[in-house]
């Protein structure tokens, strides 16, 4: 019987291979034989997740065709790699990926780094920060005080709390879109909003339209769906959206939808300006694309004049509610623990995401819907999102001066709000700087998990999630980690029994 679970296509590795660009070798540098440079361009790719373990890999011959080397080249670079435990193979079954005894499986997306790690490695894998207390503790204990009429029910809301649905379209409807509770879903955070919508309006092989680069774990969730990504390239710099490639995408691939983050997106801080939205929503309607709104990072404004001036939703330009499905989530904005999220639309699409719900989750926890509709009455929420502002601020203030002071050659646009620093790596290759920062103790999201098909390895995403020396250390490590890149010197079985996933 076969022990793989996938395959990967000749082609499709060979893209992947050739985005692994390093910068080129400098005098005197030695580079590694051709088969040992594609074993560690295989071993990158499954320590990334962009290869699954279990995953069939092309016979020597086919490989060797799509890269246009020998045959002797790849049957080396396999053997190589059966030798340190990433391959497996079996006469008439293949070859496939695995990973070495006693190591982790490599994670596919940006999963928070376990509690009990902090203490040797800085993660800035994670686009979160600690709570904002004392507002955590004041709405959980708001919470309990109303939850005795709800504890002698039966528990079960799949639309959500009724006071919570009334309280979420009441301001948006403060915010100048007038909505009712009928138009409002209450989920387990955006995750769970956006895995609802994808499995009601994007069966499998479907397309989807992506901002490229966009939110990694989304593109996972939409891949293990069964969509078929088809990325849209924003514009440079972090002016929002290139609306002639938008266009041109709805209108010759008709994707079944398009997922964007028009605020403070994730990763670059990109804010879309009011035509732009206009203009999407407009193109949207015109190829019959349901466009999804990731409003996560909405409040997270953090220049004053961004505050002041924030554009208007997207669903403000779908008056009659058609083409526009809004996610919204307290994870980014108050606490990722508050598992909170929730969806805007037409009430015909709340009433079939609800009824599909029963073979789903049935509901969200009631305690958690219960803290935040507290801190929503009660003022709460803006003290405690205000607090998150000015941690997040000092938090950029202080990565961008050690970045800057470590690594001049590393390039970036300061956001004007949102949670990230997109970081083009002073041309290394964002997976081995990814590799080796697990080496020398900081943790760093590599560019490609944020794009399709291998886009953006030359990119890091750098979270403002530390500050003052902890943010200093960060950079530091990063700089190390830059000079083992430069030198050569990742990789290796020291790589392989240091590696967390």
């Amino acid at each position: 019987m076969a022990q793989w679970t996938s395959a990967v296509g000749a082609a499709q590795l060979a893209r992947l291979l050739n985005s692994q660009q390093d910068r080129p070798a400098g005098p005197g540098t030695r580079r590694p034989p051709a088969y040992r440079a594609l074993a560690d361009g295989v071993r990158l790719l499954v320590l990334e997740g962009r290869v699954p373990v279990a995953a069939r890999l092309p016979a020597e011959r086919e490989l060797a065709l799509g890269l246009s080397v020998s045959r002797t080249t790849v049957a080396a670079a396999y053997e190589a790699l059966r030798s340190e435990g990433f391959l497996e193979s079996r006469r008439g079954a293949g070859s496939w990926t695995a990973v070495p005894a006693g190591n982790p499986l490599p994670a596919r997306g940006l999963e928070p780094l376990p509690p009990e790690a902090l203490g040797s490695l800085i993660d800035l894998g994670c686009a979160s920060l600690p709570a904002p207390e004392p507002w955590l503790t004041r709405a959980v204990q708001g919470a309990l005080e109303e939850l005795p009429p709800y504890a002698q029910t039966h528990g079960d809301y799949p639309a959500g709390l009724p006071a919570l649905r009334a309280m979420i379209a009441e301001r948006y409807t403060a915010r100048g879109i007038p909505t009712m509770p009928e138009q409002i879903m209450v989920t387990t955070g955006a995750m769970g909003a956006i895995d609802a919508i994808c499995h009601l309006f994007a069966g499998r092989g479907e397309r989807i339209a992506v901002e490229s680069p966009s939110y990694a774990n989304i593109l996972q969730l939409m891949r293990e769906a069964g969509a078929r990504l088809v990325p849209v390239a924003l514009a440079e710099g972090l002016s929002g959206w290139d609306m002639d490639r938008w266009r041109q995408v709805l209108r010759e691939a008709a994707p079944r939808l398009a997922y964007v983050v028009a605020d403070f997106h994730n990763p670059t801080g990109a804010l879309a300006d009011e035509d732009q939205r206009r203009r999407l929503v407009d193109a949207a309607r015109s190829a019959g694309t349901v466009l999804v709104a990731d409003e996560t990072m909405t409040e997270l404004w953090l220049d004053e004049e961004a505050g002041g001036r924030m554009p208007r939703p997207v669903c403000g330009f779908d008056p009659a509610g058609s083409t526009v499905i809004t996610v919204g989530s307290a994870s980014k904005a108050f606490w990722a623990g508050m598992r909170i999220g929730w969806v805007r639309a037409a009430p015909d699409v709340i009433r079939s995401l609800v009824s599909a719900r029963a073979y789903a989750d049935l509901g969200t926890p009631v305690l958690e819907q219960l803290a935040v509709n507290w801190l929503f009455s009660t003022g709460g929420w803006e003290q405690a999102v205000e607090l998150r502002r000015i941690q997040a601020r000092e938090n950029r203030a202080a990565l961008v001066a050690a970045v800057r002071r470590e690594l001049p050659d590393w390039e970036f646009e300061i956001p004007k709000g949102g949670l990230t620093l997109w970081v083009r790596a002073g041309g290394l290759s964002g997976s081995r700087l990814a590799e080796a920062g697990e080496r020398v103790g900081v943790r760093v999201p590599a560019g490609p998990r944020f794009g399709v098909d291998g886009a953006f390895e030359g990119y890091v995403r750098l979270p403002f999630t530390v500050g003052g020396a902890v943010a200093d250390e960060a950079a530091a490590r990063l700089a190390a980690a830059a000079r083992l890149v430069e030198t050569g010197a990742t990789g290796g079985a020291e790589a392989l029994r240091t590696f967390v996933a």
